[in-house]
């Protein structure tokens, strides 16, 4: 059995070694840009993968951690609601472009490329992965009895892993089509994955640091999560005709996070 603080340690930095080895396709893929179907596939198995984690890794222990002040339900409530109007507020203040719908979000901001404004778009949702896998680590550590906890944050960590693998491309192959630089494509896919080791340190020095905060931070990150599966990952999974593609996946990456799950208990 691997000490307490190898988990993390494994964990956090994987999530971010997968976006780089997306980002990396770059090099390998001729194309532009990635096939409307393959991109169906590829956004279908990262929303069933998140709204998987947020329901079992992140709501699921919250409802279960004892709160003396107010019923946990009402916590979880609160705080789903209070994570998904954060991502709200963000998307309508931080200027970002997102490629798949041609569309501008945010405030006004004309000296800013294209380029950078499609980096930040990936970024600001990049940022709820990151707390998920930390608060789960922090949640763990903070608590007796451990191994379980600890083995269901590694695989959380897998499994949002696996789904940077695709993003990375995704989000690589379309600077690369804007700048033609396969390099400048690279960099712009791992460092949009850098935010999320950062904000997992952030969530798990929180969790373990200010116990009562703990069903708070669980369902405050399912509630990022939430919002983004719903506000950008199902329209694009669905959009362009009814090939089931995205739906397919999607459940495909539902049912692989729920199995990695399961495998902590």
């Amino acid at each position: 059995m691997m000490p307490e603080f190898a988990y993390p340690l494994i964990g956090i930095p994987l999530i971010f070694i997968c976006t780089t080895l997306g980002a990396l396709l770059v090099f390998f893929i001729r194309q532009k840009s990635i096939s409307p179907k393959l991109s169906k596939v590829f956004t279908g198995f990262a929303a069933g993968v998140m709204l998987s984690a947020s329901f079992f890794s992140l709501i699921k222990p919250a409802l279960e951690s004892e709160v003396t002040y107010m019923p946990s339900w009402a916590v979880v409530v609160l705080s789903i609601v209070l994570g998904a109007g954060f991502l709200w507020l963000i998307d309508k203040i931080v200027p970002h472009f997102h490629a798949a719908e041609k569309q501008e979000e945010g405030l006004p901001a004309r000296g800013m490329s294209k380029t950078s404004k499609m980096f930040l778009a990936v970024t600001i949702h990049n940022v709820p992965e990151g707390l998920s896998v930390g608060i789960a680590f922090g949640v763990a550590l903070s608590q007796q009895n451990n191994a379980a906890l600890l083995m269901g944050a590694l695989l959380l960590s897998i499994g949002i892993g696996l789904q940077n693998i695709p993003e990375g491309a995704v989000v690589s192959l379309p600077v690369k089509a804007e700048s033609g630089s396969s390099g400048k494509a690279f960099l712009f896919g791992m460092l949009s994955g850098i935010v999320e080791p950062i904000a997992a340190i952030i969530g798990l020095v929180l969790a373990m640091q200010i116990q009562g905060i703990m069903p708070w931070a669980l369902a405050f990150a399912a509630g990022c999560m939430i919002y983004v599966v719903a506000e950008e990952m199902i329209p694009e999974m669905t959009s362009e005709g009814h090939d089931h593609y995205g739906v397919w996946s999607f459940i495909l990456g539902f049912v692989v996070m729920l199995a990695l799950d399961c495998l902590s208990f």
